[in-house]
């Protein structure tokens, strides 16, 4: 699918169908999830050392806090080159179903 800009993130069909975009902030999202994978292992040190439980927990939370950081990150990009697309291209219903179902998923 073409876009008025490179790099603002609408979806495409790959060569096996799958949808592919191009992450504008690849780099800074690659870092903040090795970021995640880093507090991650700490965590799993956490336990191992039978660390203080509510210490755990509040890594735990600062985690959870990145990982919906980035998913927001994502979703926006998502929204403002994937979906805005689609609505030019007439495939509006299907794509803000899809996208609700993913905004469902996230709050739960």
């Amino acid at each position: 699918m073409a876009t008025d800009k490179p790099g603002c993130g609408a979806c495409s069909p790959g060569q096996t169908g799958e949808r592919h975009v191009i992450q504008p902030d690849k780099t800074a999202l690659i870092n903040r999830l090795r970021r995640i994978e880093g507090q991650i292992g700490g965590v799993t040190a956490m336990v191992r050392e039978d660390r203080y439980c509510v210490d755990i927990l509040t890594q735990l939370s600062a985690i959870r806090s990145a990982v919906d950081a980035v998913s927001i990150r994502i979703l926006e990009t998502h929204a403002k080159g994937c979906v805005r697309q689609a609505m030019r291209d007439d495939d509006g219903d299907e794509t803000l179903e899809e996208l609700m179902g993913v905004i469902r998923k996230m709050i739960r």
